[in-house]
C-alpha cells in the first residue's frame, strides 16, 4: 500500500531533520557543548535507527536525491519519484516547524540547522563538496540495497557510518547535507534571523542529486546485473523496467 509508505518515508525524514537539525540547535543554545562529532553522530545514528525500523516498509530513502539516484539507476519506479519526494520534504518540513513553534519564542540565536558555506568556502567549493559527499553517500547506498552479495542486515550500519563520516569531513565546510529536504526545511524558517540559507539554498538542491546520479549510475556499471536487486518495496518491484 503506497500510503504505508509514504507515512514512513515522512517520519524517517521527519526524524532525520528533528534529531539532526535538534542537535544543531541544541549545539548553539549550549556554546558548542554537543560538538561537530556530536552533530555527526546525531545525523547518523538517526539514519541508521530509522533504516532498520522503515526500511521494509519503504526502503527508507529519506532523501530525494536519494530517490531520484534510484530511479535513475532504473531501480525505483519513476511514477511514484513525485510521491516520495513529497513525503521526504513534508517530514522536514513539519520537523523544522516544530523546532520553529518550540524555541521561536526564546532569546536563542539559531538558525534551526539551516546549511550555509563554511567561512572562505567559494559557492563553487561547496558545490564541489556537496556533490563529492553526495557520491559517496548515495554509493553505499546502492551497494547495500542494490546489490545482492551485501547482506541486508548491513544497510542501517553502513549507510548511517557513512553519514557519519561525511559529517564529520564536510560540516565545517558546507554542513555536509546530501540531503535537499534536510537543507529545505530549517532554511525556511531560518530566514526570519538570516536569508543566507535561502540564498544559497539552489546549491543545496541541484549538487546531492547530481552526487547521487553519478554514484547511481557508477554501481550500476560496476554490479554485474546478476548480482542485482531492486532499490524499491517488494510490490513496486515488478512496475520497474531496466
Amino acid at each position: 500500500m503506497l500510503t504505508r509508505k509514504l507515512v514512513a518515508e515522512f517520519v524517517g525524514t521527519f526524524a532525520l531533520v528533528f534529531i539532526g537539525c535538534g542537535s544543531v540547535i541544541a549545539d548553539s543554545i549550549t556554546n558548542g557543548k554537543v560538538t561537530p562529532v556530536g552533530i555527526s553522530l546525531a545525523f547518523g545514528l538517526t539514519v541508521m535507527t530509522m533504516i532498520y525500523a522503515t526500511g521494509h516498509i519503504s526502503a527508507a530513502h529519506f532523501n530525494p536525491a536519494v530517490t531520484i539516484g534510484f530511479a535513475l539507476a532504473g531501480r525505483f519506479p519513476w511514477r511514484y519519484v513525485p510521491h516520495y519526494l513529497l513525503a521526504e520534504f513534508s517530514g522536514a518540513i513539519f520537523a523544522s516547524f516544530l523546532h520553529w513553534a518550540l524555541i521561536s519564542g526564546h532569546a536563542f540565536n539559531v538558525n534551526f540547522g539551516a546549511t550555509v558555506l563554511g567561512d572562505g568556502i567559494s559557492v563553487g567549493q561547496g558545490f564541489i563538496v556537496e556533490v563529492v559527499l553526495t557520491f559517496f553517500l548515495m554509493f553505499v547506498i546502492m551497494a547495500v540495497a542494490t546489490d545482492k552479495r551485501v547482506p541486508p542486515s548491513v544497510s542501517g550500519l553502513a549507510i548511517g557510518m557513512t553519514v557519519t563520516l561525511c559529517a564529520l569531513a564536510g560540516g565545517a565546510l558546507t554542513g555536509a547535507s546530501m540531503n535537499p529536504a534536510r537543507s529545505l526545511a530549517p532554511a525556511l524558517f531560518a530566514v526570519m534571523a538570516t536569508k543566507a540559507p535561502l540564498q544559497q539554498i539552489w546549491l543545496y538542491l541541484i549538487a546531492p542529486i547530481i552526487g547521487a546520479a553519478i554514484a547511481a549510475r557508477i554501481y550500476e556499471f560496476l554490479r554485474p546485473e546478476e548480482f542485482a536487486r531492486k532499490g524499491a518495496p517488494e510490490d513496486l518491484m515488478e512496475e520497474i523496467t531496466i
